[in-house]
């Protein structure tokens, strides 16, 4: 078994024990949403706040196993599963981290959300640019257009630019430690255009190859 499922289900267990530990403890009602400014403003039963990311990190990294050697490619993911499993357990951490502030936060501990959650975003950010850079076409991983997946060359600029942009929207979200009024919008509007841009570049990509021929 490779080494982030392996950290994924220790840290699934980790979790389950700290709520079954602190549940008494926990009032009726979990904070479970907060607002841009760091302010909940949403609430759970006690069972499911407590619970509810534990059971998501379950099924995410299940479908995370189970889907690609189910891929038409899988012998492209291969050439990159290094890359693949550490952002397995990247992902598990950043959930697992998730789940430790908002115990922090029902049991009493006050801070602003978004900013502690900003240097996790970043990391988080910065190495799916690195999973972006890695990838080879895949019907699972990466930047997944028509027009990527019907050309290797346009796969490949994609990804370049795509390992770029979201490298650097992985720096802009660090923004948001210092400047946590700020924060949401130092980790969502970059990370938005980092998606968004090089889908549309796919496509213009694409048409240029095509009247190349």
């Amino acid at each position: 078994m490779k080494k982030g499922v392996v950290v994924s289900f220790i840290l699934i267990v980790i979790s389950i024990a700290i709520g079954i530990y602190f549940y008494p403890q926990f009032p009726p009602h979990i904070a479970s949403h907060w607002n841009a400014a760091g302010n909940v403003n949403g609430y759970m039963p006690k069972f499911w706040g407590v619970f509810l990311l534990p059971i998501i990190l379950i099924f995410v990294i299940l479908l995370l196993i189970i889907i690609p050697p189910l891929d038409p490619k899988k012998e492209n993911i291969k050439k990159f599963s290094k890359y693949f499993d550490n952002f397995i357990a990247l992902l598990s951490f950043f959930l697992f981290y998730l789940y430790l502030l908002t115990t922090a936060w029902n049991l009493g501990k006050r801070f602003n959300m978004i900013q502690m959650l900003a240097p996790a975003f970043a990391l988080f950010i910065y190495y799916a640019g690195v999973l972006i850079e890695k990838s080879e076409p895949n019907f699972t991983i990466g930047i997944r257009t028509p027009w990527t997946l019907s050309s290797e060359s346009v796969w490949t600029k994609t990804h370049v630019l795509g390992a770029k942009l979201f490298k650097i929207a992985g720096g802009l979200a660090l923004l948001g430690i210092v400047l946590p009024q700020l924060a949401i919008f130092f980790i969502l509007i970059p990370l938005l255009l980092a998606a968004f841009i090089p889908v549309v570049y796919s496509y213009f990509e694409y048409q240029k190859e095509v009247k190349q021929i």
